[in-house]
């Protein structure tokens, strides 16, 4: 049976939580009650959602319902464990180190990570990962090209933020994330930045091309990094782990939802990082709803029938 967030002793808490994120409660194991698919609070976690959910509903007798742009991890996870949600994509490396709290090790294979998250999340909170999508969205240090250094990589820019002052910019979360956030970066880079800016994800690349901020952590899907000419850098000491893209089901979904487990597998591989930049500039440069850019997407790669 699926749990709530709160108990009664909590009743003004849980009254305002559920009227925010609302319930997927099966009680009953019936197949008709729909499935709820979330996500985070940035363009790629509006589209992903929609792709996965408009592909269940045109191969299924599925009712998908979305619960838009829930939060961030500490949020999504209890309430996928919970099952106020059934569905969202989650990135490998995050789920190991900001969840799991285990340890990288140094050039973990992108199967080694899987496997480990696989086993942690089916052990702690009933939910496995299924198949990636194919692409990987992992964070690069980006800048405007008309600063006055010229950095290639993190260390690069180590050495710039010693000599000139240097803001720089993430959002929120960055800053709280054990394992893979700000301060574990700065004790393998000892930047050296003027200021720190915390910025919502979907404007800090607005905020760096103003020169509002000098250097953000960019995601590597997001179209913006091109449209706006951002140079970018690379991860010379290999911080961050592998971030491969794929959902998260709870196990008790996949008993109740016989085809679900299959059909989400078949867009295993089948989204490219060139595909998630293109449809993330559609929407965040062109204006365009995410629910179009997911069928357009689904359409052209012959996945689903226009």
């Amino acid at each position: 049976m699926k749990k709530r967030i709160a108990r009664l002793s909590l009743a003004l808490f849980a009254s305002i939580a559920l009227v925010g994120c609302g319930s997927s409660n099966n009680a009953g194991g019936d197949v008709n009650e729909p499935l709820i698919f979330s996500g985070k609070l940035f363009t790629e976690q509006f589209i992903l959602p929609q792709i996965l959910g408009q592909y269940v509903e045109a191969k299924t007798d599925y009712v998908v319902e979305y619960k838009e742009g829930l939060g961030e991890v500490a949020i999504l996870t209890p309430a996928l464990e919970n099952g106020d949600i059934d569905v969202y994509i989650e990135y490998t490396g995050t789920g190991l180190q900001s969840v799991l709290k285990a340890d990288l090790a140094q050039g973990e294979s992108s199967e080694s990570i899987l496997k480990r998250v696989r086993e942690g999340y089916e052990e702690t909170y009933g939910v496995t990962w299924l198949e990636p999508l194919g692409f990987e969205n992992t964070y690069t240090l980006a800048y405007s090209k008309d600063q006055p250094y010229n950095a290639e990589t993190y260390s690069d820019l180590v050495e710039a933020s010693k000599s000139q002052d240097i803001v720089f910019g993430a959002p929120h979360a960055f800053y709280e994330r054990p394992g893979d956030g700000f301060d574990a970066l700065v004790e393998v880079y000892p930047f050296e930045f003027s200021e720190k800016e915390s910025l919502d994800p979907n404007i800090m690349y607005e905020a760096v091309k103003r020169g509002d901020v000098d250097v953000i952590t960019a995601f590597t899907t997001d179209g913006r990094i091109e449209r706006f000419d951002l140079a970018i850098t690379t991860d010379d000491k290999g911080f961050f782990p592998k971030y491969d893209a794929a959902p998260l089901v709870r196990q008790e979904t996949l008993e109740t939802y016989p085809e679900l487990e299959d059909v989400l597998n078949e867009l295993a591989g089948k989204i490219t990082v060139d595909d998630m930049q293109k449809m993330n500039a559609r929407v965040d440069i062109d204006g365009e709803k995410p629910e179009d850019v997911a069928r357009d997407f689904l359409i052209e790669k012959g996945l689903i029938k226009e």
